[in-house]
């Protein structure tokens, strides 16, 4: 087998120190991705093809070249491997195929009057953050409680700072309106003192001293301010109440839990911070069927999951793992500080994983039943276009211009697991597009992605190919992407077109096929629904594409053309000016004394407008 010569003679050069090895098809992509204490031992196992199981005889199989990192210790070779299989997502590995971003809630600590607010992406100076929360809903919960509790601004500085009455949020009782001096600044920071403590589960201590200062304005007759704390009490019991499933004199701690049914598995993943339900969120996982067990799927998906987050000091689990000393060393390196795996037996947290585990069954059934269903509209789709089988992967292209103006095709994928959107495409059409030529665009749109799939996968190995495509329009957009896929060389790819009913009615649909009457479906037919879902996809995504492109053509201006000003520098200059036209308006010392700029910036902005020196 050249997969074990291949391996065979990587031993040779194979060191015996901590690592992780990757094992490479023909195109160099990644096939598999391991760590091992000793390099060399754990990598000439792979040459016992016999005592491999299935998965793994079929990855030596294809294996054509080895690569190896040496690290320093087994935890961090564990560290690289989980950064590595999230990267390159091997396909005999098991994937946490999740590309969601986690929401955090962010304070600004740069302005005397900070702002509390909702934040995904990289971190900045100047703020603290709170979180990890499992989804945009449960962000925003704690917001609106921050809200109504500590009256924390959340509008941006540029609002603030233009503001000269208080907004609808003061009305409502959720800000205490700093941006119109209603509040003082020692003030106000005593309420982002109390907001911070909060976040960090000191609720109790925060609801006796609301108490005691409610009952001292009462005693001054100050039943207005009285009220006001009143109100606050309320909304912090609220919160307490709202969050039922908690875990008490447990600070910051995950839950994680389970379940596999049917070669599938599904990790619920609860999030406490501060002692407060931070939400929860499933995760379903790709790996071979029957191969390995519950606590080794749990081991992998733990050091994917926190390669994104930091750990918590407690991580609760519903499976004892084989390497739990080794996966918490790795987590306490990545961490700064010492983190605990710890599988529950009785009380309260031995509740809050029994009560995942439900959760992540629940979400593995509904998972399954929806596949089921998949599965028959599939089939539906396979009988109606007469497919020699249930499709894997369908197609459905759109366009989106104004006049011929920031044109973009699109591309949408769907199959049985529903909509691939990693598979998504849009296309920039560069070629000059006459006012409503969209025979032009399709062309131009099929012409790069089959090129490029002829290019890169010739033999349709890849799974990237369609079993369908589906275009918008009638029968001469059907006969127009027939002609240009057979001059690609491309005549096996099943093609319909969806024409809208009369007056655009939807359920009135007439679908084209080559060679066939067109038709319709009845107005109830699920198959119908499916295919009307495929079409609103990718108009919707050509729709958002377009206006992300024809926003970002309006927002360029005269600065983006001047050799050192990047987007940082424009943003400040723009504030400070109000427009483009203000800039090159500026005089030379105006525009030194801007924020962020100088004299030298200064005088390379001005010579661009004034080029005489004048």
């Amino acid at each position: 087998m050249e997969g074990v010569r291949v391996i065979e003679t990587a031993l040779a050069t194979l060191p015996l120190s901590p690592g992780v090895y990757r094992m490479l098809d023909a195109k160099g992509d990644a096939l598999y991705v391991g760590k091992a204490r000793a390099l060399k031992k754990r990598v000439v196992a792979y040459t016992q093809v016999g005592r491999l199981p299935e998965r793994l005889r079929r990855m030596v199989h294809e294996t054509r070249s080895l690569e190896v990192i040496t690290t320093s210790s087994e935890a961090e070779a564990l560290l690289l491997e989980a950064n590595l299989i999230k990267k390159l997502r091997p396909r005999y590995n098991i994937v946490l195929r999740d590309d969601k971003s986690y929401p955090w809630l962010v304070l600004t600590e740069d302005h005397p009057f900070p702002q509390i607010t909702k934040h995904r992406g990289e971190r900045r100076k100047g703020a603290s953050y709170w979180g990890p929360f499992a989804s945009a809903w449960a962000v925003n919960q704690t917001l609106t409680a921050l809200q109504r509790v500590f009256l924390l601004r959340s509008c941006r500085d540029t609002v603030f700072d233009s503001r000269d009455r208080p907004c609808l949020l003061h009305q409502i009782r959720r800000c205490s309106a700093p941006c119109v001096d209603r509040v003082s600044r020692d003030d106000y920071a005593e309420l982002v003192r109390e907001a911070k403590q909060f976040l960090s589960g000191e609720t109790p201590s925060i609801q006796r001293n609301l108490a005691k200062e409610m009952e001292e304005a009462a005693e001054r007759l100050e039943f207005e301010r009285a009220a006001a704390l009143r109100d606050r009490i309320r909304g912090l019991t609220h919160i307490q109440g709202r969050d039922r499933i908690n875990l008490d004199g447990v600070g910051d701690a995950d839950v994680v839990a389970l379940h596999q049914l049917a070669g599938q598995t599904c990790v619920q993943v609860f999030f406490f911070r501060g002692g407060r339900n931070n939400g929860n969120r499933p995760y379903f996982l790709t790996h071979a069927k029957n191969e390995q067990s519950p606590e080794e799927v749990l081991g992998a998906f733990l050091g994917q999951l926190y390669e994104d987050l930091p750990p918590p000091p407690l991580v609760l689990l519903s499976h004892e793992l084989p390497e739990r000393a080794l996966i918490a060393e790795a987590l306490g390196i990545k961490a700064g500080r010492k983190v605990e795996l710890h599988r529950p037996q009785r009380g309260e947290k031995r509740e809050a994983v029994v009560h995942a585990e439900t959760n992540a069954r629940e979400a593995l059934e509904r998972r399954m039943a929806e596949g089921t269903a998949q599965q028959a509209l599939l089939a539906g789709v396979a009988t109606l276009f007469d497919l020699p089988a249930q499709p894997e992967r369908i197609e459905v292209y759109d366009n989106s211009h104004i006049q011929g103006t920031n044109a973009y095709g699109v591309m949408v994928a769907a199959g049985p697991s529903g909509f691939l959107k990693q598979a998504y495409r849009k296309f920039s059409i560069k070629s000059a597009v006459a006012p409503g030529d969209d025979f032009g665009m399709m062309r131009e749109v099929f012409e790069r992605r089959f090129g490029r799939a002829l290019k890169e996968d010739p033999g349709r190995e890849s799974g990237t190919w369609p079993d369908l495509v589906l275009i918008d329009g009638g029968l001469g957009q059907l006969n127009a992407a027939r002609e240009i896929l057979a001059e690609l060389g491309v005549d096996d790819v099943p093609l319909v077109a969806v024409a809208k009913g009369p007056d655009r009615d939807a359920g009135r649909e007439w679908f084209h096929r080559t060679g066939r009457e067109p038709f319709q479906l009845p107005p109830r037919d699920p198959v119908l629904y499916y295919l009307q879902r495929l079409r609103d996809e990718a108009h919707r995504f050509a729709i958002t594409t377009h206006r992300a492109g024809r926003s970002k053509a309006l927002t360029r201006s005269e600065l983006d053309e001047i050799p050192g000003v990047g987007s940082a520098l424009k943003r400040k200059l723009l504030n400070h000016f109000g427009s483009a036209r203000g800039v090159r308006n500026a005089a030379l010392e105006d525009l030194a004394n801007a924020p962020g700029v100088g004299p030298a910036v200064a005088r390379k902005i001005h010579g661009h407008f004034h080029p005489g020196g004048g």
